[in-house]
């Protein structure tokens, strides 16, 4: 078992589906995350949060939402007219997010393949560190419900792991957070978006260590 696994759980970073696994352990998931962003999570988030295009009054879904963090600073931009929902396999995370919860987000636990919403519900859908948690197999359905919630015009950011290319750092990472977050298959994302039928899809990249797509569902005809 690796260092990740025996700090943040069993099922992280090593799932046998070619996944990343779930998060066990969300006060240790916060206190990794806190060293890995050196600092800069914040700033990081805010632009994800910026890119999104997520306004005051929004309805946003954070699909893959973890301790809630993403979901914590887009509730921020929302204001309070507007209204942020969390999804996430694993009911250790969704407790940590609803225990520190501001009062216009909420969240609930659900797999991102099978979204627990009603369609066209959404303005905006963001996803963080979430897709390579997600089994190969199941990511293009993941991609479509993301599709579905959104109203038509809705935005979507899709944030997730850039692989590093330095040989040595790439073996760390793997050693450290699994095969899932070393490989992460990250040129996948804009090809996915295409076939989920996602429109205007632009990519990019914010240090540390984060790859984005944006796009957006086109407006009904």
């Amino acid at each position: 078992m690796g260092l990740g696994q025996r700090f943040l759980g069993s099922g992280h970073g090593h799932a046998d589906d070619g996944s990343g696994g779930h998060i066990e352990h969300a006060h240790r998931y916060e206190l990794a995350a806190a060293v890995g962003f050196a600092g800069q999570r914040r700033r990081v988030y805010d632009e994800l949060v910026r890119l999104s295009d997520a306004r005051e009054g929004d309805q946003v879904l954070d699909v893959g939402c973890g301790t809630g963090y993403f979901a914590g600073r887009a509730a921020r931009a929302v204001g309070p007219s507007g209204q942020v929902e969390g999804i996430d396999p694993s009911p250790v995370v969704v407790a940590y997010a609803n225990d520190h919860a501001p009062s216009n987000a909420a969240f609930q636990v659900a797999g991102a393949e099978q979204l627990p919403y009603d369609d066209a519900t959404f303005d905006v859908v963001i996803t963080s560190l979430a897709i390579h948690h997600i089994p190969p197999a199941d990511r293009g359905r993941a991609f479509d419900e993301m599709y579905r919630v959104l109203r038509p015009g809705g935005r979507l950011l899709v944030a997730d792991f850039r692989p590093s290319t330095n040989r040595l750092l790439s073996h760390a990472i793997g050693a450290l957070s699994g095969h899932a977050m070393q490989h992460n298959p990250i040129d996948q994302l804009p090809k996915l978006a295409t076939a989920a039928r996602f429109q205007k899809i632009e990519t990019g990249n914010r240090r540390p260590f984060i790859a984005f797509v944006r796009a957006q569902r086109p407006q009904d005809t």
